[in-house]
């Protein structure tokens, strides 16, 4: 699977739980996940994290060829491009990067390839599709055809959508005191980015928020604020997650059960 943010770790607990053992998540050297207590991604970081029971270990380049030694344990591996893919010759691909378009997976991947969200076309770039944007549609397998295009519109929560987003005003090194859990108000500083402030909009929890430290672009996606208030939800997979999760589930049972 390509990425280990929140929605590709969903994905995984579920194919983990319904027994696939044998997953491997390639991430970026600096994973821009906010939902970092129920993200794969912080493998990277942490070396191993514990997401809803199931445990995911970092692995270095040189046990790519083997990186299921620990069978309880998913592998996490720095590899953005996907140049293990090839070498390992994996049945299922998985591309859970999120980035609203396709960043180089193909068909000939493997024997089934899935695209998560906008940016694939089943039948074309990829064999199946699952839809990402809340609402009906929330984790339909597509077997022809596009996800819904991007509406730039986070979903609403709490009757909220873009207000409860943190996103970094400039380009440049983000910085915080903050952590996940902590309650924040409206009007609050949360953190900056090279000095500059970023306020929160709303009031409620820190559902996600980036490490400290981490570099960022303009607009880059910092936190999250759940106006619910529940601490509860920080550590656990979201509803989307597990939506789309059921969606890769049916997609590969289906191609592999016919």
């Amino acid at each position: 699977m390509r990425g280990a943010g929140d929605l590709a770790t969903g994905v995984a607990l579920r194919l983990h739980r319904a027994g696939f053992r044998n997953l491997l998540l390639l991430e970026r050297e600096y994973p821009l996940a906010v939902r970092r207590l129920v993200s794969f991604s912080e493998a990277i970081t942490q070396g191993v994290v514990c997401v809803e029971g199931i445990q995911a270990q970092r692995i270095t380049a040189g046990h790519a060829g083997d990186p299921w030694r620990q069978d309880d344990t998913i592998p996490v591996l720095v590899d953005p491009k996907g140049k293990s893919i090839s070498e390992l010759g994996p049945d299922v691909v998985i591309d859970a990067i999120l980035a609203k378009r396709n960043t180089g997976t193909r068909m000939e991947n493997a024997p089934l390839v899935i695209g998560l969200g906008p940016g694939f076309t089943a039948g074309k770039d990829v064999h199946r599709v699952i839809e990402t944007m809340r609402g009906h549609g929330l984790g339909r397998v597509i077997y022809n055809g596009s996800a819904l295009a991007d509406t730039g519109v986070p979903g609403s929560i709490g009757g909220y959508t873009r207000e409860r987003l943190l996103r970094a005003p400039q380009a440049g090194i983000f910085t915080t005191t903050h952590d996940i859990g902590d309650r924040v108000k409206a009007g609050e500083q949360v953190a900056t980015v090279d000095g500059t402030p970023v306020v929160a909009a709303i009031s409620g929890v820190l559902r996600g928020l980036l490490r400290t430290d981490t570099p960022v672009t303009n607009r880059t996606k910092l936190g999250d604020i759940d106006p619910r208030g529940k601490t509860d939800f920080c550590a656990t997979a979201s509803d989307k997650a597990m939506a789309i999760g059921g969606g890769v589930l049916e997609a590969i049972l289906n191609n592999f059960n016919n």
